[in-house]
């Protein structure tokens, strides 16, 4: 039996390391399309290299599996590095590579190659992250929404969502483009009115790259605050059929991909979550289960014209598992049926399809753009979670776009280049809701039952110019952009919707720059505002309702290290806010909302709230290089909201004060990588309960939670929050498959999640409210301590076929 398997583990390690890996691909102008012949392919860090043929096409062979870096260049444009080119035994790994026309003419000048290059619109604000990158993740479960917390700026929370929280910035605040397409949400059980989830929808074996613009948006870009997501998706191959079975930690999913034509190809997936079968199993008293499809069909019709269409979709379900209910005898029995009493049953799906065609002519690209995308959001919830009883709580609502947008980039021979175009979008909306409130205002429960609908034709135009001055050492950018609709009279006019932006960027030496952005930025509030209605009425509409306006200033050092593959920058923010919607009825602002699952914005607001976020960043950015990568960021932020008292700013819910971020990794021999995560951030802060209020029987029979006291709005703050997450993989390449195991580690110091205490009220052995015999009409409250937190390891499975 020994000399079995003595056989069978040198038979695996010779398997596993052929050199038979090959890099084969295209360079070509990222302008004109056309093939640059005769361009340098140096693997990084070896002997390997190649040239292009006439048709821009190279081939690198003999390369043992594992992840390279890519030196391009070619006189006359700008040298690069692309970063962690996965090589295997059993497929070819393509990677066509565009390049920049450069505006140095001298050939004799030493250029060195670098992977920070930064765009004339966007000096600042603007980081990059690789596919692998999110894929080793630790803790992040090959999650974009969780990778980019290692970014400056971005915030940690500990409560288990995706919420993109960005220099203080609300979470509906963000946008997300994929290849130019622009999607509503990237998260499973998504808030509507704001963003999160849980779990992300998109695969991470779709993507190419990811460019994440925490300011200085290009005026192309336009309806964000806060951040710009623009993911790029990966062509499919072009050569054969190839799939990619993953179990991760919460799903299962196939990703294949392959040709469809001589010039055209296919990338496809699906996944579903086991999640419900792992929550049923360890008895907790809710059970989601996801499920979202995604593809990208891409022909190149000649060396002119493009066309892609991709799709991305989910259907997701949030139900209760009432059979803890009834388990009188479980040590958690009270703490179940306290979720179960308030959480409601949720199902919603959503999906985005596009069509892209670009078009390259001498002088630039023609890129048009048609999409359409919708949500459906429906939850509920009965009296005891009896489907015989009344709805205590019922909502249906569903979001609907069809975009369209035309831009032309134009270059000139002086190194200027011009993007105009515009953008029009029709929109549609309809909402039924039921539920009963507490009205602050009135001090007694009011049943509210909404209906509502409309539509509205939305529109807008961009132009941007960016130019070299004093020999390319000095680089300005000025956009321009203006939006408006036909929803309001206070909107029509897109001149009242000015969003100038400006951007510089000056060369102190050639690895050190001076970058500047100041810019106006406008968003249009959620449907979830604009559709509130009571008595058949657009309440808001009648309240005047604005574009939330951003006035932003950012600032920066950046140093580059181009011969070890990092940079250092430090960058200061300031954002101003006006014309936020502000809650009639808590007498808050909405940007302290959002970090929750249900709906924002479906109440009557006026555009009177007004908010400032400002800080500074400091980062440290590794790429690949001797096996080594990671990155160190600190933020110190403020984020500061109007209350009730219009000129009284106190901390929003995303003041987090202090957030640092160390990830860091190490790939050693024979295909074993170690990386690590800590992240940290200073406690949040919370609103109490008005306990008074929640104990009243009416109240508390209704929704059996507290009520938060909106008078003493943020006035309490959670302890820090930390944690300390690790990952171990193993990697065998053969020579028609590959197989990946990892063991990842969350939490590994179990530190236990700050949380506030939940307010309950005492009941008897069956779980009834026991009234309080001193305060009649009420009640007995009594406060729970919320502790989590728990070590979380995880196995993963990864074979590509």
């Amino acid at each position: 039996m020994r000399f079995l398997l003595s056989v069978l583990f040198a038979v695996v390690a010779v398997m596993g390391h052929a050199q038979s890996g090959v890099i084969s691909g295209k360079v070509t102008n990222a302008r004109t399309n056309e093939p640059v012949p005769f361009a340098n392919v140096l693997v990084q860090g070896t002997d390997f290299a190649a040239a292009t043929d006439f048709d821009g096409a190279y081939r690198i062979e003999g390369l043992a599996p594992g992840l390279y870096n890519l030196e391009v260049s070619s006189i006359g444009f700008t040298s690069i590095v692309v970063f962690e080119v996965e090589v295997t035994n059993a497929r070819v790994a393509f990677k066509d590579i565009g390049l920049e026309e450069s505006t140095i003419v001298s050939e004799a000048a030493e250029v060195q190659a670098s992977g920070f290059t930064k765009r004339d619109e966007a000096p600042v604000s603007l980081s990059r992250i690789g596919v692998n990158e999110v894929k080793r993740n630790p803790g992040g479960n090959r999650d974009i929404s969780q990778a980019i917390r290692s970014l400056p700026g971005v915030a940690s929370t500990p409560s288990f969502r995706n919420d993109i929280v960005i220099r203080g910035g609300a979470p509906n605040e963000n946008r997300f483009y994929i290849d130019g397409i622009e999607i509503p949400n990237i998260n499973h059980f998504a808030t509507q009115g704001s963003s999160g989830g849980p779990v992300g929808m998109i695969n991470v074996d779709f993507i190419e790259s990811v460019n994440f613009y925490s300011g200085a948006f290009p005026s192309n870009r336009g309806n964000a605050l806060s951040s710009v997501l623009e993911f790029g998706f990966k062509d499919g191959r072009s050569d054969k059929w190839t799939a990619n079975a993953v179990i991760g930690a919460s799903d299962i999913g196939l990703t294949v991909e392959g040709p469809t034509g001589e010039n055209s190809s296919l990338i496809a997936s699906a996944r579903r979550s086991y999640l419900q079968f792992l929550f049923g199993q360890l008895g907790l008293p809710f059970l989601p289960t996801y499920n979202d499809f995604q593809f990208k069909w891409q022909s190149q019709l000649n060396e002119k014209n493009k066309i892609t269409v991709l799709g991305i979709g989910a259907v997701d379900d949030f139900a209760l598992n009432l059979d803890l209910a009834e388990d009188t005898e479980d040590p958690d029995f009270e703490n179940n049926q306290r979720i179960l009493d308030f959480l409601p049953v949720n199902t919603q799906w959503n999906y985005a399809m596009g069509v892209k065609w670009d078009h390259f002519s001498e002088g630039g690209i023609t890129t048009v753009v048609a999409s359409r995308n919708m949500l459906n959001n429906e939850s509920f919830k009965h009296i005891n979670n009896d489907v015989t009883l009344a709805k205590t709580f019922d909502y249906t609502s569903q979001e609907i776009e069809n975009k369209f947008r035309v831009e032309h980039k134009k270059f000139f021979e002086n190194g200027m280049k011009l993007n105009v175009g515009l953008n029009y979008e029709f929109a549609k909306y309809n909402n039924f809701s039921f539920f009963e409130i507490f009205s602050f205002q009135q001090d007694t429960l009011v049943p509210v039952e909404v209906s509502s609908a409309f539509d509205m034709h939305k529109y807008g135009a961009f132009a941007q110019a960016s130019k070299p001055f004093m020999e390319n050492r000095l680089i300005l950018s000025l956009g321009l952009r203006v939006d408006g609709n036909e929803w309001a009279s206070s909107m029509v006019n897109p001149l009242r919707q000015f969003s100038p932006r400006f951007s510089a960027s000056y060369s102190i030496t050639e690895l050190l720059s001076w970058n500047f952005n100041t810019g106006i930025y406008h968003q249009l509030p959620p449907y979830t505002v604009l559709g509130y209605a009571e008595n058949g009425n657009l309440i808001n509409r009648e309240n005047d309702i604005r574009y939330i306006r951003n006035q932003q200033l950012v600032s920066g050092f950046r140093y580059e290290l181009p011969k070890r593959n990092a940079q250092v920058s430090v960058e200061g923010f300031y954002k101003y806010y006006d014309r936020y919607p502000f809650s009639v009825d808590k007498q808050i602002s909405l940007a302290n909302l959002g970090g929750d699952f249900g709906v924002v914005g479906n109440e009557e607001v006026t555009s009177t709230s007004e908010g400032r976020a400002y800080g500074v960043e400091f980062m440290f950015q590794q790429r690949l290089f001797n096996g080594l990568y990671g990155i160190v960021s600190y933020t110190w932020v403020r984020s500061e909201f109007t209350g009730a008292q219009d000129d009284v700013f106190i901390p929003s819910s995303w003041d987090s004060r202090h957030l640092v971020s160390v990830t860091a990794g190490k790939k050693f021999g024979n295909n074993w990588e170690l990386g690590s995560r800590f992240l940290f951030s200073a406690g949040t802060p919370f609103t109490p309960y008005d306990v008074q209020t929640s104990v009243l029987m009416p109240v508390w029979d209704l929704f059996r939670a507290g009520l938060l006291d909106f008078d003493q709005l943020n006035t309490e703050r959670l302890t820090p929050y930390y944690t300390l997450d690790v990952r171990l993989d193993k990697k065998w390449f053969f020579d028609k498959w590959s197989l990946n195991l990892f063991l990842d580690v969350q939490n590994v110091t179990n530190f236990q999640t700050p949380a506030p205490d939940f307010l309950d009220v005492e009941k008897d052995e069956f779980g009834n409210p026991i009234p309080d015999a001193n305060n009649p009409g009420s009640y007995t409250p009594v406060f729970i301590e919320q502790v989590g937190g728990t070590v979380l390891p995880t196995i993963g499975v990864i074979v590509e076929l």
